[in-house]
């Protein structure tokens, strides 16, 4: 009797399997991202994500290990993004294949930027002075609610407002500033 690839008992599959795993793992949040931005709903994007690594993995046998892992993985979300955003009336989102493809595109430019960008804003942060961290990773972090934090600062709900404004300037100004340098 002919076994499929799923139960072969020589371990190829399953160091296919293991490297598979590991592969969309790394960038399963790169990739929710990507097909969020493609169907607009976080329940749609999951299904569409779902999908689409039933697709990889069934054609994980004709991934290049040379080649960029994100790359192939995005074209096969897009296809199946698309084919949703065709058959799902339901989709808040009409986009013709042309728009899609633009939007797909800008979006796998900017996951490619992003290591750079969360660099570089590290950097930016480590600027601030300790009092600036520790207020924004009270709000970003932490997820305190501002009226508390500026109850415990002694401070008017506006003014923890303001400085918080002052700071994402400064930050977005350090970190645009840093990636034109590189």
């Amino acid at each position: 009797m002919m076994q499929d690839d799923t139960t072969r008992s020589d371990g190829a599959t399953n160091d296919a399997q293991t490297r598979f795993v590991g592969l969309l793992t790394a960038e399963h949040d790169h990739l929710l991202g990507y097909v969020l931005s493609l169907v607009g709903r976080r329940h749609d994007a999951e299904d569409v994500l779902q999908k689409a690594s039933l697709v990889m993995w069934q054609k994980f046998h004709t991934f290049d290990p040379e080649r960029d892992f994100l790359a192939w993985a995005t074209t096969i979300c897009f296809y199946e993004a698309r084919n949703f955003v065709r058959l799902a009336a339901r989709s808040p989102h009409c986009f013709d294949d042309t728009l899609l493809a633009i939007i797909a595109a800008e979006r796998v430019e900017h996951m490619r930027r992003q290591p750079a960008r969360f660099a570089a804003l590290e950097e930016c942060l480590e600027e601030l002075t300790a009092k600036d961290r520790d207020l924004l990773r009270a709000v970003y972090i932490d997820g305190e609610q501002i009226a508390a934090l500026a109850r415990a600062l002694e401070r008017a709900p506006q003014t923890v407002y303001n400085r918080l404004n002052a700071l994402r300037r400064l930050l977005a100004e350090c970190v645009s500033r840093r990636l034109a340098a590189s």
